[in-house]
């Protein structure tokens, strides 16, 4: 099973939305993507609660091989969604494991 976890800051306000906004907005598209892509095991998004001084969002999700995490990033849906992404957020980490 690999377990993946992203961590993402965002602009105060981005492609016509402010923070909030576009946190719920990638949070639905991401999550959403469980019922076009079968290679995912778990997807969830949630707003930090202590973002203040951390990141404000962070993406946990689950594929049963690295085969399958690698199917899910190059999927045409996950890369519109990340694209978008790319213009609201200041920052961003990733971390990927196996258990």
């Amino acid at each position: 099973m690999v377990k993946h976890i992203v961590m993402w800051k965002f602009k105060d306000f981005a492609e016509g939305k402010n923070k909030k906004e576009n946190i719920e907005y990638i949070k639905f598209r991401l999550e959403n993507l469980a019922g076009i892509i079968k290679e995912i095991k778990f997807i969830e998004v949630g707003e930090n609660i202590n973002s203040d001084l951390n990141y404000d969002a962070i993406l946990y999700s689950e594929f049963e091989s690295s085969e399958d995490l690698e199917f899910y990033q190059n999927h045409p849906e996950h890369k519109k969604i990340s694209e978008y992404v790319g213009k609201v957020r200041e920052g961003r980490v990733v971390g990927d494991y196996i258990v």
